[in-house]
């Protein structure tokens, strides 16, 4: 498994008009399906009355297969949703959602032409997402006295960890995340840092 993937930094939005149809693709930053149902709850209040509010998401790894979903919201089964999520997954990007509302024009497209229609902005906010490097972490378990706390919570952050949880008694107990390829240079840092006492290893 790779040990990190791509991800969007900034939205975009793309909007056309197709044979009088009014569509406006978002694509936006999806870390859960919470993150798609926010996204989609704004999106309709800022875009009220509209035919269609098709969705797709990846949340997670670009070859996640578990958390993902798609809605044709009321357009011809497979026309939008299954369509959109396909273009997704073929531009090997995580964390990805992508919401497109349509205005009706008056003019059916079929099947075929809604499957483009629909998925014609995500190509085209594909190849124009700003992306950033996402490292996968993995929970590392610490016991540290009080004393030297600030200084291994100072050192997590210097290597992009993220503290999970504390729990305090006669020592501190630091639950955190750490990127797999850091943990040698961490714990030679910590090593020198607590005059060789503590060292830092994976709970998985």
């Amino acid at each position: 498994m790779s040990e990190s993937y791509q991800i969007p930094e900034a939205d975009l939005i793309i909007e056309e008009e197709i044979k009088h149809s009014r569509f406006i693709s978002f694509l936006f930053h999806c870390p859960s399906q919470e993150a798609l149902k926010l996204a989609l709850t704004n999106i309709r209040r800022d875009y009220p009355g509209a035919s269609h509010y098709c969705y797709a998401f990846i949340a997670g790894a670009p070859n996640d297969m578990v958390n993902i979903g798609s809605s044709d919201d009321g357009e011809p089964a497979g026309s939008a949703g299954r369509p959109m999520l396909a273009t997704l997954q073929g531009a090997n990007v995580g964390e990805l959602g992508a919401v497109v509302v349509r205005y009706f024009g008056g003019t059916k497209l079929g099947v075929g032409g809604l499957v483009r229609a629909y998925t014609s902005g995500i190509k085209q906010g594909v190849s124009q997402l700003s992306l950033t490097t996402k490292f996968i972490r993995y929970p590392i378990k610490l016991d540290c006295s009080y004393a030297q706390l600030a200084n291994i919570e100072y050192l997590i952050a210097q290597f992009d960890g993220v503290v999970l949880s504390k729990d305090f008694a006669e020592s501190v107990v630091l639950q955190f995340e750490l990127a797999k390829d850091a943990l040698d240079d961490f714990n030679q840092q910590l090593a020198t840092m607590t005059q060789g006492m503590l060292q830092a290893k994976f709970t998985v």
